[in-house]
């Protein structure tokens, strides 16, 4: 049999010779390395999801619940569509995506996470489309880190509106890119919409968008006078269609500014009762040593206190500075550095709580990913220019170690954390008496109001009687059984007596009583 080399027999200026004479290793290599970065992302984010993070975190059920109630309770629905009043006040687009999951798969608390898994792999594939704006190899390391990062495996992971931040962050800086290469009024209206709807129906470090457009733009006026004219040309169009998308959330806040501010207001340094684990300037230098050093404490953000960013990417990110300040007079480039100081502002503000606090921070997901992206450009090429090309072999292969030994180091740190390690930050215990009340039925649980979220989305097939600590009970024998996650809680509402009686039904690792149980 003859064989017949790749092409042959095909006139050479056709369209399937050209297409296959793109098929070499280099030209291919990008789009394999894509597919082992996806395929990374989608692992690490569902890989052992039943089990683990465990537990369900008030937050969590919150989401849950009402995207429960969308589905099953007659006349529920969110304010203005788009706004639910409950737990402090949150966007709604998160809970429609789980509603419509729920529909299709049940409810339950694996799909209500692995709804927050899809869009973590989907933000993977987005920022480094994002970075592919600026060369194909920069998207292709953008999108290694953000599938590796411990931090977003985290977040993804969770049940909970923070898992959408990174992917329509970088839609949002898709958009605006896209209306800079090709300024026109579609392309502006486009980049409008996508940023109203980034901004205003995510979580909170997107509402900085609006912010991060007017400071980009007053930068191009100042180094790009053109761009910024051919901007300010479709600048009605922007700002229509921002308002177009962003007006049920605009009447949220104008009918229901209390509701809609408070989470910012009660989490800001300016709040004068804001509860926050050190004074303002360690808070500030904790933030800022997070690229490398500090992490943040809370264990459903984190695992073991690790940096957002270990020391080899940290010094990446900086090599990434160096090229976008270098390149600052662009204004794709612009836009990404000036994305990290305007990002930055929220968890630098934002005191409330342990510091770090990496959910605030999910702003810089994606600009952080195009700098590390950009820093590995630069390393390389200053590899090639100080040495040889072999040099820039070696620091490509490093890079390239390095992104694969976070992400396999990512991966072993998250799933050999012990459950001891999850335990109170995802509500074990609110878990086991759910579980318990639902194994007992005519069970009655007390517990406060955001505790019974937990309960009542887990047991929303078998409602249970709630009661509020301290609360007066009519006729005590309407319930077989009261559970309570502690003594104090049922000695307030079923009086001292019969606390007395009550037995534990479940322990915390270090074997202290849990949840307690009592029949009247």
């Amino acid at each position: 049999m003859l064989s017949t080399p790749l092409g042959a027999g095909m006139a050479p200026g056709s369209a399937t010779a050209r297409f296959r004479a793109t098929l070499t290793p280099l030209a291919v290599a990008p789009f394999v390395a894509l597919a082992g970065i996806a395929l990374v992302a989608i692992v690490l984010r569902f890989y052992d999801l039943a089990a683990n993070p465990g537990g369900l975190y008030g937050d969590e059920a919150a989401e849950g619940l009402d995207a429960w109630r969308l589905l099953h309770q007659p006349g529920f629905h969110a304010d203005f569509g788009v706004w639910f009043t409950s737990d402090g006040g949150r966007e709604a687009l998160f809970a429609y995506v789980v509603a419509g999951v729920f529909n299709f798969a049940g409810a339950s608390v694996v799909a209500l996470r692995a709804t927050a898994a899809a869009f973590g792999v989907a933000g993977v594939l987005t920022i480094g489309h994002l970075g592919r704006r600026f060369g194909i190899w920069t998207g292709v390391v953008a999108a290694a880190w953000a599938a590796g990062s411990l931090w977003l495996v985290a977040v993804s992971r969770d049940g909970m509106r923070n898992a959408i931040v990174p992917l329509f962050g970088a839609l949002a800086l898709l958009a605006l890119l896209r209306w800079a290469d090709k300024p026109g009024r579609w392309t502006a209206a486009a980049a409008g919409a996508v940023t109203a709807l980034a901004a205003m129906y995510t979580y909170q470090p997107l509402k900085l968008l609006p912010v991060l457009v007017v400071v980009w733009l007053l930068w191009l006026r100042r180094v790009d006078r053109p761009t910024y004219e051919r901007l300010r040309a479709d600048a009605v169009p922007f700002a229509i269609a921002f308002l177009v998308v962003a007006a049920p959330m605009i009447a949220v806040a104008v009918t229901n500014p209390t509701n809609y501010f408070g989470r910012v207001a009660s989490a800001s340094a300016f709040n004068p009762g804001v509860e926050a684990d050190s004074n303002p300037i360690v808070h500030v230098l904790r933030t800022v040593a997070m690229f490398g050093f500090t992490g943040d404490p809370n264990a459903r953000h984190n695992v073991a206190g690790l940096p957002l960013l270990p020391v080899p990417l940290a010094v990446v990110a900086v090599a990434g500075l160096v090229r976008l300040w270098r390149m600052r007079r662009d204004a794709g480039h612009a836009l990404i550095l000036l994305a990290l100081p305007v990002f930055l502002a929220a968890p630098l503000v934002a005191t409330e709580g342990g510091s770090p606090h990496f959910l605030r921070a999910l702003g810089l997901a994606a600009p952080l990913g195009v700098a590390i992206g950009l820093g590995a450009l630069e390393i390389v090429e200053q590899a090639r220019r100080r040495w040889n090309r072999g040099a820039s072999w070696l620091a490509m292969a490093a890079v390239a170690v390095t992104l694969a030994a976070i992400a396999v180091w990512s991966g072993w740190a998250y799933f050999t954390r012990p459950p001891a390690d999850r335990y109170f930050a995802f509500s074990y215990p609110i878990v086991s008496l759910a579980s318990y009340a639902a194994d007992h039925p005519g069970s009655a649980a007390i517990l406060d109001d955001y505790s019974a979220m937990d309960v009542e989305f887990l047991d929303a097939s078998e409602p249970v009687t709630i009661y509020k600590p301290g609360s007066n009970v009519a006729d005590p024998a309407a319930h077989s059984t009261y559970l309570a996650l502690s003594l104090k809680d049922l000695a307030s509402t079923l009086g001292p007596a019969v606390a007395s009686r009550a037995e534990p039904i479940a322990w915390d690792p270090s074997g202290k009583p849990a949840v307690w149980a009592v029949t009247p």
